[in-house]
């Protein structure tokens, strides 16, 4: 081989080597749990994707790893929301109401998270897992108005909560589905199944503002960020179609994530506080 060839071969070598990568593979597989779980049980399986980010990828800046989340979350959140639609399983008017108060809240939310402290925020992050692991274990029921319409009423609940649910994800760059679904259901009355569907318009604009954010500081890793959210969109295509089939066993399946959840949270706050 020519001296040419090799000084070129070894320039290409680290190129190969950069294509695929161990923290490239979990990513990907990281994302393709998130989004089968996602599409399985529902709300509240992105909670595990900055843990994910951080313990399995090796993410090593907390900050980073929320801001990485955040933007997948945001489009899976999006993918989902257009399945909803097409269905007809959106309240446009009380979804925009609601999505437009929380990306106010979620600006203010995501800029308070920036400037915590790794040390409090990931403790903070772990006792929000255990919520939401609770949250889970509650039966949920279909009741409600599935004519309901925007009012002078519900209006500034909608308003109210939404800033709310925003501020929240934005703080811990969470998609927030299990604070937003009851939500939009105490504020306007309609039923679980229009939650779920307008949620995801919430859920997709507060990541949305919350990476948008953490991303203005260079607090996201693109190529960490594509390939969980690609992986996601193969899992959550895996999920979809074995959704049916286990929508019997839905309540066990959301105990087995709780479970884990609560595993995840303790295991986080053991590395927060005694690592």
């Amino acid at each position: 081989m020519r001296d040419g060839d090799a000084a070129q071969g070894d320039a290409l070598e680290p190129r190969a080597r950069e294509r695929v990568t161990g923290p490239d593979i979990l990513a990907a597989l990281s994302g393709m749990a998130v989004g089968l779980v996602l599409a399985l049980i529902g709300g509240g399986g992105s909670i595990l994707a900055t843990p994910a980010l951080l313990y399995v990828v090796g993410v090593a800046n907390p900050h980073v790893a929320i801001g990485t989340s955040a933007l997948a979350v945001s489009i899976n959140a999006f993918a989902n929301f257009f399945n909803h639609l097409r269905r007809g399983n959106v309240k446009w008017r009380c979804a925009l109401v609601f999505g437009g108060a929380g990306v106010a809240g979620a600006a203010l939310g995501s800029t308070l998270g920036k400037l915590t402290d790794a040390r409090i925020l990931l403790p903070l992050f772990a006792v929000l897992m255990i919520v939401v692991g609770v949250a889970m274990l509650r039966p949920r029921k279909n009741e409600g108005d599935s004519d309901v319409r925007l009012n002078a009423e519900n209006a500034p609940k909608l308003v109210g909560l939404g800033l709310g649910a925003g501020a929240l994800s934005g703080f811990f760059g969470i998609g927030g589905g299990f604070l937003i679904v009851p939500g939009l259901i105490a504020a306007s009355g309609m039923n679980m199944l229009q939650a779920v569907g307008s949620s995801l318009f919430s859920v997709g604009a507060f990541g949305a503002t919350t990476a948008a954010s953490y991303a203005a500081d260079g607090l996201i890793d693109w190529r960490i960020a594509l390939l969980f959210i690609g992986g996601g969109l193969i899992g959550g295509a895996v999920g979809a179609a074995f959704a049916q089939r286990l929508a019997q066993q839905r309540g066990v399946l959301q105990k087995v994530f709780a479970g884990v959840v609560f595993a995840v949270a303790a295991y986080m706050l053991w590395k927060s506080l005694l690592g």
